[in-house]
């Protein structure tokens, strides 16, 4: 029989964490000594909360940025419009002083 170390769910896997920082280490064991859990409890309780979406909340994508951006932009001028203004606006630049 395996060991279980959450409701109903078998233990199948190992899993190993090397180079992690003391600061670190001292947090996850001061968490799991707050509720009673050993060290590899804690990791695995961090884990799944964080992949449950209860954790803190992750990093967007860029894509994630960018589709909801998406639609947000609103503007009467046209195409050609912005684009000259754009190029009307940029400063010409003498470009590297010894060249290419």
């Amino acid at each position: 029989m395996k060991a279980k170390l959450f409701k109903g769910e078998p233990y199948t896997a190992n899993l190993q964490i090397k180079g992690i920082r003391e600061e670190l280490h001292a947090q996850i064991k001061e968490l799991a000594a707050a509720e009673n859990r050993s060290v590899a409890r804690e990791v695995l309780f961090l884990i799944r909360e964080r992949l449950a979406g209860k954790g803190r909340s992750r990093t967007k994508t860029s894509a994630e940025v960018l589709l909801e951006l998406s639609g947000s932009w609103e503007d009467d001028r046209n195409a050609e419009e912005i684009i000259s203004e754009i190029k009307a606006a940029r400063r010409n630049s003498a470009g590297p002083a010894s060249g290419l």
